[in-house]
C-alpha cells in the first residue's frame, strides 16, 4: 500500500517507488491516498498504472469514484479495496462489475463472516491491523500473531494481514495460511524501495520459526 508523504520524505517520487518496488518483487500495489485530493488522486492512479500494471494488478483503496475514472479513462485497474467505514461491499461489487477485484477489511469473526456471504462479492480479506500503526489513523487494535492466525483459519476467503506488518512477521503469516503480508513503512519508508521490496520477498518464502 501507498503512502505518498512517507515516500516524500524518504526523498522519493511515489511513481518511481513503486516502480522500484515492483521491480524488487512486489506482486500487488494498492494506492491508498487518504487525504488527496481527488484529482490529484486520479492523476496518481493513471500514472501507476502506466508504469506497473501490465506487470502486477494495481487496486485503488477506498475510492471507487476515482477507480471508475480511472477505469473510464483506459487506465489499468484491477479494483478496489474498502474498508468496514466506506461504502457496503455489495454496492461496491455492483458498481464496480463482476470482473473488478474487490477487497475489504476486516478485523472480527462476524466481519469475516459477513464478507463470506455469495452476496457481498468480496475476493479477498485484509485482517488486522496485526501491529500497531501510524499509515492508518483509525486502525483497529491490534491482534498479534496468534489471533491473527485464528481469524485466517476462520475466514472463507483468501486472507492477507495488515497494519505494521514488517519483513519478521512474513514467515509467520505464511504459516498460519495467509496469501499476502500488505506492507506500507517497509517500503515506502526505506532508502531503497527495489531492495526494500527484495527482502520482504525473501522473507516471505523463508521457513517460519514458529516458538509459541
Amino acid at each position: 500500500m501507498t503512502d505518498s508523504a512517507q515516500a516524500r520524505a524518504a526523498g522519493h517520487d511515489l511513481v518511481d517507488l513503486v516502480y522500484e518496488a515492483v521491480a524488487g518483487g512486489v506482486t500487488l500495489v494498492q494506492l491508498r491516498e487518504k487525504n488527496m485530493p481527488a484529482r490529484e488522486f486520479l492523476d496518481l492512479v493513471l500514472r501507476v498504472s502506466t508504469a506497473v500494471a501490465l506487470k502486477v494488478p494495481v487496486l485503488v483503496n477506498d475510492r471507487v469514484d476515482v477507480y471508475l475514472a480511472a477505469r473510464e479513462m483506459g487506465a489499468r485497474v484491477a479494483g478496489v479495496h474498502v474498508g468496514q467505514g466506506d461504502l457496503p461491499v455489495a454496492s461496491v461489487r455492483a458498481l464496480v462489475g463482476p470482473r473488478a477485484i474487490v477487497g475489504l477489511s476486516a478485523s472480527t469473526e462476524d466481519q469475516l463472516y459477513a464478507a463470506s456471504v455469495r452476496s457481498a462479492g468480496v475476493d479477498y480479506v485484509g485482517i488486522g491491523a496485526l501491529h500497531p500503526t501510524t499509515s492508518k489513523k483509525d486502525a483497529p487494535e491490534p491482534l498479534g500473531h496468534a489471533r491473527m492466525a485464528e481469524l485466517i483459519a476462520l475466514s472463507g476467503l483468501p486472507a492477507v494481514a495488515i497494519g505494521g506488518v514488517g519483513q519478521d512477521d512474513l514467515p509467520l503469516l505464511r504459516a498460519s495460511g495467509a496469501r499476502g503480508g500488505a506492507v506500507v513503512s517497509a517500503i515506502c519508508g526505506a532508502a531503497d524501495p527495489r531492495e526494500a521490496a527484495r527482502a520482504l520477498a525473501a522473507a516471505w518464502a523463508a521457513d517460519a520459526e514458529v516458538t509459541a
